[in-house]
């Protein structure tokens, strides 16, 4: 169990969603905040980094739940997740890799304990009883349908309704990303919570995910442009970057945002992060119509499979 980080501070924020919780709701909300990483572990989510701080996500995480009266309770440990445990929270903020019921399939995970088969599943009817889902960056690369290899041509296809349970849930599978480049987000629904904020050909520098499995219920928030990247898993149509839908009576909103350091202190990623927890949480309400066949029609056109380079 990490320790809950209340003495670091980064300053006040000016942040509409964040300044306007207080004519939200002043009901106090906890949340989960779950890193464990069976695949790679990433710096945000590490509870030391080299230079002696904690991952980078978590004092930004504890300053929007200050703001926002959330109580984030941070673990690495899947073997809590028991229909008791699950039950003291509102919601689940997960950045997460890799088969959570397995301890470490990645030389860089961080081998803490496991999910069970049935603490997922326990999970899963959480989420669908009413429940909230907050998932960022690597969420989507958790639980790969089929165990996909990550190399393999498998992680190149729509799996449709034989998806993982999980992807399922969250909407969208992680199939790989390339270098990290500057590149646009274009909003597709300024009226949701947080989005106001964003502004018109959004550029930022990060590490983007490819995408599959969308969910056809979703509705798009944000959808990663295209033209103009490098790499060849980006060589497709535009494609959701951000969305929420409904998955049974909870609340599930995900953004791929997450990897850099300069994205956990941008401002305008801690609004979009302030206005997804407050809808997850039933705090606010949005039209949540699906919209996926407008905002981003060629989003299952999926990237051409290359397969990798053998050394000579």
């Amino acid at each position: 169990m990490l320790p809950r980080l209340c003495c670091l501070a980064l300053g006040v924020l000016a942040l509409g969603a964040i300044a306007s919780a207080a004519d939200v709701a002043p009901v106090r909300k906890r949340v989960l905040v779950f890193t464990k990483s069976s695949g790679f572990e990433h710096e945000a989510i590490k509870p030391v980094l080299k230079d002696g701080r904690p991952g980078y996500g978590f004092p930004v995480l504890d300053e929007l739940g200050r703001k926002l009266d959330i109580d984030f309770v941070f673990s690495k440990d899947g073997w809590r997740f028991t229909p008791q445990y699950l039950a003291q929270f509102d919601a689940f903020f997960f950045y997460t890799t890799g088969d959570l019921t397995v301890a470490k399939s990645d030389p860089r995970g961080d081998g803490l304990p496991p999910m069970t088969p049935e603490g997922k599943a326990a999970f899963l009817a959480a989420i669908a009883g009413g429940k909230g889902f907050i998932g960022v960056h690597s969420a989507t690369d958790t639980f790969h349908s089929g165990g996909h290899n990550e190399h393999g041509p498998e992680r190149w296809i729509n799996d449709g309704a034989a998806a993982d349970d999980f992807v399922q849930m969250i909407g969208g599978e992680f199939i790989r990303h390339g270098k990290q480049q500057v590149a646009k987000l274009t909003v597709a629904d300024p009226k949701f919570p947080g989005l106001s904020a964003v502004p018109a050909g959004l550029a930022l520098m990060e590490e983007w995910y490819s995408l599959k499995n969308f969910a056809p219920d979703m509705h798009v928030l944000l959808v990663q442009e295209t033209a103009g990247m490098e790499g060849e898993e980006y060589q497709r149509p535009a494609y959701p970057s951000t969305w929420v839908r409904l998955h049974g009576k909870g609340r599930v909103f995900y953004s791929s945002l997450g990897h850099r350091e300069d994205i956990w202190t941008n401002p305008v990623f801690q609004e979009i992060l302030a206005g997804g927890l407050n809808w997850a949480l039933g705090r606010v309400d949005a039209d949540v119509t699906p919209n996926l066949a407008t905002a981003a029609p060629g989003a299952n056109q999926l990237p051409v499979y290359v397969p990798p380079s053998k050394s000579p």
